[in-house]
């Protein structure tokens, strides 16, 4: 049977005791430890704000005109030419 990976990556925060307190309630609830449950929620939500970038619902009319859009012929675009020509602030 394989080891479950260890951990050695550190994060740290600082919380209201409040916010602790609540969120040792909610894992004891789900007979977690704070570590465990914090990683495990914190992880599924970074997992739907990713796929929030990349799905998202559209009527049959807007799906539709959606794909009107990217069908149509590209019209030119001074602005965009010049944004997209320039070096990236991380470069």
């Amino acid at each position: 049977m394989a080891q479950p990976a260890t951990r050695t990556a550190p994060i740290n925060l600082r919380a209201l005791e409040s916010q602790r307190s609540l969120i040792d309630r909610a894992a004891s609830v789900l007979g977690k430890n704070r570590s465990d449950f914090m990683l495990e929620t914190i992880c599924r939500e970074a997992e739907n704000v990713l796929l929030d970038q990349r799905l998202f619902m559209l009527s049959k009319t807007d799906f539709d005109t959606f794909m009107s859009a990217l069908d149509a012929p590209v019209k030119d675009n001074p602005a965009l030419r010049k944004l997209m020509t320039r070096k990236a602030p991380w470069e």
